[in-house]
């Protein structure tokens, strides 16, 4: 991958992880040498986040059919790339992430919209998101247990 206009894009988490990963190997572009060793171990520490993120199990084919299905929902390219890097599970990210949400979708389209993102969702990142859920129902049990024996 090379970079030719900086400035003319913005980058899925998938893009920027497929670059930095080149980098590191050396490929496409030249890889930092000793005088550049903090501009290794910053790449080294965005590719080690970016390895648990969804976008690990990315491909260009899922990113363009993401695209294609949210089309209908007339997104800018920021919100999209935003919604394809994040994942959200509820409205409530939806309306974070879609400026006006509620002036342009409906709640019907949010919920639709929340069933097209689950279709490209991997499914360690559901599994994930339910394990802190429950982790957090139970730090609220917890919490109740407390308060009612005070």
């Amino acid at each position: 991958m090379e970079i030719i206009n900086d400035n003319a894009a913005m980058l899925t988490n998938y893009e920027v992880l497929t670059l930095l990963s080149d980098i590191q190997a050396g490929r496409g572009q030249k890889k930092p040498d000793k005088s550049l060793q903090q501009l290794a171990t910053i790449t080294y520490e965005a590719v080690k986040y970016l390895e648990d993120k969804p976008c690990k199990t990315q491909t260009p084919e899922i990113i363009e059919q993401f695209m294609t299905d949210v089309q209908s929902y007339n997104l800018t390219k920021s919100e999209k790339v935003q919604l394809l890097n994040q994942y959200p599970s509820t409205a409530v990210e939806i309306q974070l992430i879609v400026e006006e949400s509620e002036e342009r979708l409906t709640e019907d389209q949010i919920y639709e919209l929340l069933e097209v993102i689950g279709k490209y969702r991997p499914s360690e990142a559901i599994e994930e998101d339910e394990e802190e859920d429950e982790n957090e129902d139970m730090k609220e049990g917890e919490e109740e247990d407390i308060t009612e024996q005070e």
